[in-house]
């Protein structure tokens, strides 16, 4: 596969709305979000998005061609300056340790696509002349095993906040984004639900770090003696937020739910084994008690109040596809 073009100036974007409101956003519709990235091959094939693609997540090439081929053609771009940018600070400076890797936050709900997201920027960012070298780590990885869970009666809050290992995520960020030649993640598994014992993935100074998660763009958690604390979101340079409608997530995820009652569920390993063999409408009860129960407050509670935060937010209809770009302004 070959490397993505060299930047070449695109046409200029038309239909943007809000860029003289108040808002810290400039607003694009897909159409003219997809006109930043005409100059640029589509560096992706279709048995290769099949691989990337999330179960229930309908994205296909056209989609990756009009957003997420610009965000990456942006992030590129934000790469390319941030290098600019270093070698000012050691100029300035007089000497400074090597370059650290440039971090990306990936947020939004269970069920909205923010997995495919997360796969898709990587492998495209991996494209990009300057930057092969780039990871995924999921924070999946950093929730308490549920023994830890059910110790602390947070079993129905997993996803949640608390649910985290804070302390372990932060410090793993912190070490990646301090330069550390190798750096250690705990490997999860949606099969069995669980933290995988004696298992981890070794990050090793990438050139990008892709960050996915429920709850990368919290903010630092109140202290009781109110001291100044770090958080995840402390450490990322360019962040993500995939929206959609609650309603639709919901549906989505029930959707989701009941097509892994005919696969994943029914493999003997996995978590969720008891709801393989449920009729369709106990199935569809059962996933809407998750949802209205954990990851409905959740998304309502935790998730969708760190959008503002991000830096930029990709919002999706009902039939899953993006239908708004949102980059806050600089």
């Amino acid at each position: 596969m070959s490397e993505l073009a060299q930047e070449r100036p695109a046409p200029p974007a038309a239909h943007l709305t809000g860029s003289r409101s108040a808002s810290p956003y400039v607003d694009f519709d897909r159409e003219s979000w997809a006109r930043l990235g005409e100059s640029i091959a589509l560096p992706l094939t279709a048995a290769e998005l099949a691989q990337i693609r999330s179960l229930g997540d309908e994205v296909d090439l056209d989609e990756v061609r009009e957003v997420y081929l610009p965000l990456s053609r942006l992030l590129n771009l934000h790469v390319q300056e941030g290098g600019r940018l270093y070698r000012a600070y050691r100029t300035f400076l007089g000497d400074q340790p090597a370059r650290t890797p440039f971090v990306i936050g990936i947020a939004g709900s269970v069920s909205v696509g923010k997995s495919t997201t997360a796969r898709l920027l990587r492998t495209l960012l991996a494209r990009w002349p300057h930057h092969p070298r780039v990871e995924l780590i999921t924070t999946d990885g950093f929730l308490y095993p549920n023994a830890e869970l059910e110790a602390r009666g947070l079993m129905q809050r997993k996803g949640f906040p608390e649910s985290y290992d804070r302390r372990a995520l932060l410090r793993f960020v912190r070490e990646v984004k301090g330069g550390k030649d190798e750096v250690r993640a705990p490997v999860y598994s949606h099969l069995t639900y669980d933290i995988v014992p004696d298992q981890s993935m070794v990050v090793r100074r990438p050139d990008i770090l892709v960050l996915e998660g429920l709850n990368v763009l919290q903010p630092a958690p109140a202290t009781r003696d109110r001291r100044t604390s770090l958080a995840v979101s402390d450490f990322i340079d360019f962040s993500v937020y995939v929206d959609s409608a609650p309603e639709d997530v919901r549906s989505w995820y029930i959707s989701r739910f009941l097509r892994l009652r005919e696969t994943a569920f029914r493999d003997s390993a996995s978590y969720f084994r008891r709801y393989a063999d449920l009729d369709t409408v106990a199935a569809t009860r059962r996933a809407e008690q998750l949802w209205d129960e954990i990851n409905g407050p959740n998304l309502r509670n935790n998730i969708a109040p760190t959008r503002g935060r991000a830096t930029l937010v990709l919002t999706k209809g009902r039939d899953h596809a993006v239908t708004r770009i949102r980059l806050r302004k600089l």
